[in-house]
């Protein structure tokens, strides 16, 4: 089975092939906007971390998740990790340029949450007082 693309002449079809199983980008937008990916891109956008910075940076991440979060992006060509041949290991992870780009885009997307987080507040407690006038449970 061929796995969809896009390209110029088929405008809008990046957003139908995105909610496809087997579409190309769906697996670059999934690691990107991951729980954790986010995350660490909004981190890195800042500045290159070692491993124990980014952790503690990226709040509530465990280990073993962001080293999988930070492989995924690697292998993805938006992080790049650089190991340092020194004792004790030293590894710092930075974006690529095409990690910086992808950035930008995630940062247009939190500022947009930050500027619309007053109606969206309002929009849940309209929500969830519908629910609660016909006895169904928030959910």
């Amino acid at each position: 089975m061929s796995v969809p693309r896009y390209g110029p002449d088929s405008p809008g079809e990046e957003f139908r092939c995105a909610t496809r199983l087997m579409c190309a980008p769906r697996s670059i937008l999934e690691h990107g906007t991951s729980r954790w990916g986010v995350l660490v891109l909004i981190a890195l956008a800042e500045r290159s971390y070692r491993f124990s910075e980014l952790r503690r940076a990226v709040d509530g991440v465990r280990e073993k998740m962001l080293t999988q979060t930070l492989q995924t992006l690697e292998r993805d060509g938006i992080v790049h990790r650089d190991a340092h041949p020194v004792i004790p290991p030293r590894v710092d992870y930075s974006l690529t340029p095409l990690g910086q780009e992808a950035a930008g885009l995630v940062r247009s997307l939190a500022r947009w949450t930050g500027e619309r987080l007053t109606g969206v507040e309002a929009a849940r407690r309209e929500y969830d007082a519908r629910r609660e006038a016909t006895g169904k449970r928030r959910g």
